[in-house]
């Protein structure tokens, strides 16, 4: 292969075509590719960079690749019931061989075209390879369809031992030097992602609840940037809000204060948003279609988890109150730009006892132009007071009084920054809180069947609010099914 660049249509094809077969064995298996349980059909190389160029005993590949697969899988699995392509951000390393520290890493021996005879592997587990992507950041240019650029007034010294993350889920991190944090985006799509974009507003807000980003990576795209890379401070010794909830309950420990100021960090960052980016008054027609996808998503969520359809008539009550009360000019709401995402392993804890916000892509599923919209702050509140909820019914037995007082700790801690409580808008709260449950009663069936109780119970209580008429007691979920 020749010097480091965008290759040409015709090598492009070529290489492609030695790594498919190789590819569709190993990229199902990534905790990141987001359709296992349905094959691959094809691929597309978007683009083929050389970081390194693999002519000697080291190279790097940066691909972008489309992959195509059925909607179903089994039999009726053809071209004709097709998923839209999504496309990934591989990042392979190239070697003649391949040391037995990295076998764990291994994508494949290539048979032929421009990678003949070598072995490909995933590059991040690589330290020489992971070095070099840091390099390529510490120096503002573009590199093929690639653009790496830099923070200003970041500085971002050289030689910086980089070690990979192993929790995450839906994209790689790599932390370099116990100072930075760089966070590599495997499913991408045209347009700003929310984790670049919110976290730059803040940062010109000057609000040092979020982590402000040093240096970034995007490809050009047709018509649209791809955001691929967002290279933050790490906050060394830090401990993740999921998890020291989980100490705290372990060990029969109070944990309202740490809610509270997470209640006040939060509308910190809820009010630096707001004068960052624009916010929008919802009117009835707004609060309309607000109750509407709501309402949308807890049929297609029936459909899909059949556990949740005894609930549904009740459910319902929320979102029609919502609009209800937007039809009635019974509230005036403001939306803004919010985390979407808010919980408990979104949040860290310094050592010095400061709380920070982390990870503002917002829910990956939801297409990325929804989850730019303004939305009502309760969104993120919602999403919070869902969290203790989880922790709580992860321990055994069940904590509910300990959630409970979280939840009221958390709300009075916003309040105390936002002069409003969010207990004082129940309608707007109680529809947020409903769909969220929604979500991860969804969720929870395609990826942790286990814990599908646990929203499943917060949505039988939320219809019990509501004076639900009696279920079946053989097919409801009740709050004690956790325990």
């Amino acid at each position: 292969m020749s010097e480091a660049a965008t290759r040409p249509s015709a090598h492009a094809g070529a290489l492609l075509a030695s790594l498919d077969p190789l590819l569709r064995g190993w990229l199902p298996r990534q905790r990141w590719f987001a359709g296992k349980g349905r094959p691959v059909t094809d691929f597309q190389l978007v683009s083929a960079t050389e970081l390194l160029p693999p002519q000697a005993e080291l190279g790097l590949l940066h691909l972008l690749v489309r992959v195509r697969q059925p909607l179903l899988a089994g039999p009726d699995a053809t071209l004709d019931h097709e998923l839209p392509a999504d496309c990934y951000q591989l990042l392979v390393g190239v070697r003649a061989e391949l040391p037995p520290r990295l076998a764990p890493a291994l994508i494949g021996h290539v048979a032929e075209g421009p990678l003949a005879g070598r072995t490909v592997y995933e590059a991040l587990g690589d330290p020489r390879l992971a070095a070099l992507l840091l390099e390529r950041l510490r120096i503002p240019g573009r590199l093929g369809t690639l653009r790496f650029a830099r923070a200003e007034h970041a500085e971002i010294p050289p030689n910086l031992a980089p070690r990979a993350l192993a929790a995450e889920q839906s994209n790689s991190s790599l932390v370099y030097g116990d100072s930075f944090i760089l966070k590599l985006f495997r499913r991408v799509v045209p347009g700003v992602n929310p984790d670049l974009e919110l976290p730059l507003a803040l940062a010109r807000q000057g609000c040092a609840r979020v982590p402000a980003p040093s240096a970034w990576l995007t490809a050009d795209g047709a018509g649209e940037p791809l955001v691929l890379g967002v290279l933050q401070p790490y906050v060394r010794g830090a401990a993740d809000g999921w998890e020291l909830a989980l100490r705290a309950l372990a060990k029969g420990e109070d944990f309202t204060a740490e809610a509270r100021a997470l209640g006040r960090a939060t509308a910190e960052v809820h009010a630096a948003l707001a004068a960052a980016l624009p916010t929008v008054s919802l009117g009835r027609a707004q609060v309309e279609l607000l109750a509407q996808g709501m309402t949308d998503r807890l049929e297609a969520a029936a459909r899909a988890v059949p556990a949740l359809r005894p609930y549904e008539p009740a459910l319902r009550t929320a979102y029609q109150a919502l609009a209800d009360l937007g039809a009635g000019n019974g509230a005036a709401w403001t939306a803004q730009r919010v985390h979407g995402d808010l919980h408990l392993g979104q949040c860290l804890r310094a050592p010095s006892g400061d709380w920070q916000l982390i990870d503002f892509e917002g829910e990956p599923a939801r297409p990325l132009a929804e989850r730019r919209l303004p939305q009502p702050a309760a969104r993120d509140v919602a999403g919070m007071l869902r969290s203790f909820d989880y922790a709580a019914r992860s321990c055994r037995p069940w904590a509910p009084a300990w959630a409970e007082a979280c939840r009221a700790a958390y709300c009075t801690g916003y309040a105390e920054v936002s002069g409003r409580d969010p207990r004082t808008e129940p309608v707007l709260l109680r529809a947020h809180e409903t769909d969220k449950a929604v979500y991860e009663a969804v969720y929870e069936a395609r990826h942790r069947p286990d814990w599908l109780p646990v929203p499943l119970a917060a949505l039988d209580q939320l219809a019990a609010d509501a004076a639900a008429p009696s279920r079946d007691p053989d097919t409801a979920c009740r709050p004690d099914d956790f325990r």
